[in-house]
Order: structure tokens, then sequence, then C-alpha cells
């Protein structure tokens, strides 16, 4: 399982990672693994917000459809329009072409809520 070692994760298995004002979002590498191939990728529209925890979109699979969680509140100002055409992005690089979402947080704090590197891997291993 490959980590982003610049990055911070949820349980529900998303990651970010903060560029300049904004936070970037996907599903991390243990995810797609456990998803097989993706097959599309459901977007919430730019301008929407979310607060920490809620649903902003699902990545589907040959495999399952799993609900994206929000691991941050904040407002969408970017989806990745690529994985419309080419959703496979998402298991061949997760943590760059792969992105999902860029969002301006609402609430900085809310970053040090999230998983190091080294916790979610003990998140991920325990489940497999």
């Amino acid at each position: 399982m490959k980590l982003d070692q610049n990055a911070k994760y949820q349980e529900s298995h998303e990651w970010v990672r903060q560029e300049g004002e904004l936070i970037v979002c996907g599903i991390s590498d243990h995810a797609q693994e456990s998803l097989s191939d993706v097959v599309y990728v459901e977007f919430p529209e730019v301008g929407d917000s979310f607060s920490q925890g809620e649903t902003f979109g699902v990545v589907e699979s040959v495999k399952a459809a799993s609900d994206l969680y929000m691991p941050m509140g904040g407002e969408i100002v970017a989806v990745n329009e690529a994985l419309e055409d080419e959703p496979e992005l998402v298991n061949s690089d997760p943590y760059g072409a792969g992105w999902m979402i860029k969002f301006k947080p609402a609430a900085l704090e809310e970053w040090d809520s999230l998983l190091s590197p080294a916790d979610y891997q003990q998140v991920a291993e325990a489940e497999e």
C-alpha cells in the first residue's frame, strides 16, 4: 500500500493535501485497491459547500459503489473532469492524476483531526 507522506487521511479512506490556500482530496491507494477497477466518479458542483463528514460524491467500481466523505468542511472550487473520461486514473495514480476535488477549507483547525500517514496505515492494515 502506497501512502502520500504529505497527506492526511480519514478512516473512510479519503486523503487530503494542502496546496497553497486550497485542499486537494481523493481516495487512498488502499481504497482504490479494495474497490478494484473504478468505472465512474460522481462529483459535486463547483460552488457547493459541505461540512466535515458530509457526503460529497460517489465512486463506482466493478465491485461496488462507495460514498465519498468530506475530510474537512469547505467550498468546492474544482473537480477533476479528467476522471469523466478516464476514471481509471483513480486506480493508476490515486495521489496524483486521480485526485477528485479541490476545496477552500472553512475551518483549517479540522486538519488537525485527520489521521497521519502512519495512523491511517494502521487503520487500513486492520481491515485486511
